[in-house]
């Protein structure tokens, strides 16, 4: 072989574990957003993805590694034409696996689910190392390099993967789009595989079985591609909007015949009005209309978690000009179009613990609204995050945050360890339930420097009343102090986010969450 083939033939094979090392990065990053419109956007989807994406690449190099000592007729070609052919299955094989898992209930159901969808295709990138370090190794003493340039090159590839699937295709492009992407990719770059392992192989054998899978993609792929916006068990629901952002699944949903339209993000609601007349329908964001009675020259309030916008539309009919704060643009969106949101502050687009620390405005109430039945922004949640909170605020400022949990007598953990949190930054604070007859509720935290006067004279007798029906007290010490060095939140919220989910499916049905 001459120096310059021996070259080229060494780039072609650094070419190919560069490809095959994104394509890991992009399946794994991309399982999260297939799987978290079903489980959520929990720590456990993302504990299982990275488990499971270890656990096939270790049995990818333990078996690549076994053939590549041992096979004569298996080489690179067919192990990548396998994995594109696998990776192209995924949003095909989506549906029915995650209902098959659904009874599991939301940790195993996430873990099992994702690894039947990802293990076939991840085992097989994982067996491409092993061979490539087989093809690259001459001799004994060339081993360690080859392998350490193989891995290396790997490595790198997973690295831009990560940075182009993040940066640029998210946006751009949908994930079931993008899994066919990348399944035709590894299939065009198998037949490659093919060429240059030529002298190795049987490459009509080879040619011919990927062939045959391109051609049974292709057959496929009007089934992956053509999915139905409505759910099929249930004509009622229509899907107005749909957008995949870089946060998740965010789309409008109507009933008709029940006359009410749903925002949602992945497995959450996060508002909800009526579709005649546009009129809020979640009962805890009323405790709105008491705030400015009990806050007194309330002038200026922060929304964090935008949502549909009620909220900070029933604060400008009482004169409150409200800056809203939202991670997602097509949220605020959806909530502009669809919502009839029409801001009187600014409209803020980030992340809250990096934008609170760039507003200039300070604040008579800020109102922390991002706890809803699914995931927990837990970073939202604890101690030095409150203090944020309490640095935008006015001397008399109030924060009000809402918390969805069980009740249990005011025992529950997660509440405690609410209540407990905003101890350690407010000296005066109270906690009211939304529905006083139900067990599973919305809970609003009310959180000042100065004492919260519930017999307010602004306050109207209804006011009153209301207010004292929903008061309830909680056991601080059945909870811990949240930080961001120790923040257990989602563990002890794994029950509500169970049954959130059973609920949510109860009203509009399982495939809503299918994307």
């Amino acid at each position: 072989m001459t120096f310059f083939s021996s070259l080229f033939s060494r780039l072609w094979l650094y070419c190919t574990v560069f490809i095959t090392g994104a394509a890991v990065m992009v399946i794994e990053l991309l399982g999260t957003r297939l799987i978290a419109p079903f489980y959520g956007a929990s720590l456990y989807v993302w504990t299982s993805v990275i488990s499971v994406t270890l656990i096939a690449l270790a049995l990818g190099y333990f078996v690549g590694g076994k053939w590549a000592d041992h096979s004569r007729h298996f080489g690179l070609a067919a192990i990548i034409a396998l994995s594109g052919f696998f990776t192209l299955l995924v949003p095909w094989i989506t549906e029915p696996v995650l209902l098959m898992t659904d009874p599991l209930g939301l940790r195993l159901g996430a873990f099992v689910s994702t690894l039947i969808l990802f293990t076939p295709s991840l085992l097989m990138l994982g067996m491409v190392g092993p061979f490539a370090v087989k093809l690259a190794t001459t001799s004994l003493e060339g081993i360690g390099t080859s392998t350490g340039s193989i891995y290396a090159i790997s490595t790198i590839g997973s690295v831009i993967g990560t940075l182009f699937l993040g940066f640029y295709l998210f946006p751009q492009i949908g994930s079931r789009e993008i899994f066919i992407g990348v399944g035709f990719g590894l299939l065009v770059l198998s037949f490659c595989a093919a060429y240059y392992e030529r002298e190795r192989i049987k490459l009509t054998v080879t040619l011919s079985g990927i062939i045959a899978l391109l051609i049974t993609a292709l057959i496929l792929l009007p089934f992956i591609t053509d999915r139905d916006k409505t759910i099929a068990d249930d004509a009622h629901f229509q899907m107005r909007f749909e957008q995949e952002s870089l946060y998740g699944w965010v789309r409008v949903i109507d009933n008709v015949e029940e006359n009410f339209r749903l925002l949602m993000m992945d497995a959450s609601t996060i508002g909800a009005a009526s579709i005649s007349h546009g009129e809020n329908m979640l009962a805890y964001q009323e405790v709105v209309n008491t705030l400015p009675a009990l806050i007194p020259n309330l002038q200026r309030a922060l929304l964090i978690g935008q949502g549909a916008g009620h909220m900070a539309m029933t604060l400008k009919q009482y004169g409150i000009e409200t800056d809203t704060l939202e991670i997602d643009p097509a949220v605020s969106e959806a909530a502009r179009d669809y919502f009839d949101f029409k801001p009187s502050g600014k409209t803020i687009i980030g992340d809250a613990r990096y934008e609170i620390r760039r507003l200039k405005n300070r604040y008579d109430l800020i109102i922390l609204d991002v706890f809803t039945g699914g995931s927990e922004p837990v970073h939202l949640l604890t101690v030095e995050a409150i203090r944020q909170l309490q640095s935008l605020l006015l001397p008399n400022g109030s924060v009000v945050l809402n918390f969805v949990a069980f009740y249990e007598n005011g025992e529950n953990a997660a509440l405690a360890s609410v209540s407990k949190t905003l101890a350690q930054v407010f000296p005066y604070q109270v906690a009211l339930i939304s529905d006083p007859d139900r067990e599973f509720n919305d809970f609003v935290f009310i959180a000042s420097n100065r004492s919260v006067n519930l017999e307010a004279s602004h306050l109207s007798a209804r006011q009153r009343v209301w207010l004292k029906q929903r008061l309830i007290n909680l056991d601080q010490s059945k909870g811990i102090i949240l930080t961001d060095n120790l923040n257990p939140l989602e563990s002890l919220q794994t029950r509500k986010s169970e049954y959130y989910r059973l609920m949510m499916v109860e009203l509009i049905g399982l495939n809503q969450f299918i994307r």
